[in-house]
């Protein structure tokens, strides 16, 4: 059992470029369901294809399948690289595909994508910084750099985390999503990409005893792990809604799994249960033998 929203609101806080998304539920005791969808990749005109695949009609098969599953969900967390190529065309049509879906949703930049033109696309409303959600605190970083592909959070995005830690007092459990893997997942070429301050940032995150779990996206696969920096924090990954990367792969390599999304249950005592979807039954086609994209 999952509770219902009840209200959606967002606001300007004190902190710079902190705009925050509170959405109450209408259950105190009952976990809250969120859903993830990350690295949609949508060209600028319908039908463009990513390493054969066409990234609109992946995304809405994985969408279809997402709103017959998720009907009682509170949020969807849409964690970067949703446009391929950085297009206003792009974030229109998704925020346009995301309407149908009975809940609202907060947007990540990827290093694919321009916060700037998101935000001047479809509002600022789509990108807050921090979600309130029953008893949980939301935090969305940015870890990405123009004109490169891997992450890279800085000393202001870091003290803005800090930041927004310590001003969010009330909150009992906090979940933090970023767009790249700010850990080693086991694949050589995507590893490059890791979040290069990744040690400073789960040095700042060790010292928030509140911390439940950390997301991203980027790395097209679903993965899930712990460190040991981390007691008990949940780390994972979702699979992209277009191409999946093959697991514990050197170079560049793609997957036979199908698109899909990742589940979480956000329970009142801290507790994260999550899972993945994948669409089914669906021949969707893709250019196995690519060596990139």
């Amino acid at each position: 059992m999952t509770a219902e929203v009840t209200n959606i609101s967002t606001k300007q806080s004190a902190l710079a470029g902190d705009l925050s998304l509170t959405i109450k539920v209408s259950d105190d005791q009952a976990a809250v369901r969120i859903v993830q969808i990350t690295d949609c990749h949508l060209g600028r005109d319908v039908g463009e294809r990513l390493v054969g695949m066409d990234t609109d009609e992946s995304l809405d098969h994985v969408l279809a399948l997402l709103k017959a599953e998720q009907q009682s969900a509170s949020l969807l967390l849409a964690t970067g690289d949703l446009s391929n190529h950085g297009t206003s065309a792009a974030y229109q049509r998704l925020a346009n595909k995301l309407q149908d879906l009975p809940m609202p949703s907060a947007w990540l930049a990827g290093n694919h994508d321009s916060r700037e033109l998101m935000v001047e696309s479809v509002g600022e409303q789509r990108l807050p910084r921090t979600i309130h959600l029953a008893n949980w605190l939301i935090v969305m970083l940015d870890s990405t750099l123009p004109g490169k592909v891997g992450g890279t959070l800085g000393a202001k995005e870091l003290a803005l985390a800090e930041q927004i830690l310590q001003a969010n007092t009330t909150a009992e459990h906090v979940m933090v999503c970023v767009h790249h893997q700010p850990v080693s997942i086991g694949c050589e070429w995507l590893d490059e990409q890791q979040i290069t301050d990744s040690d400073d940032f789960i040095a700042m995150l060790a010292k928030e005893p509140r911390l439940r779990a950390v997301m991203w996206g980027h790395v097209h696969q679903a993965f899930h792990t712990r460190d040991a920096r981390l007691p008990n924090v949940e780390l994972f990954s979702a699979p992209s809604t277009c191409i999946q990367f093959a697991p514990n792969s050197s170079d560049f390599q793609l997957d036979q799994c199908s698109p899909g999304y990742r589940w979480l249950d956000l329970h009142r005592d801290g507790r994260v249960e999550t899972d993945v979807s994948r669409i089914t039954g669906i021949d969707l086609q893709v250019d196995f033998e690519s060596s990139g994209y």
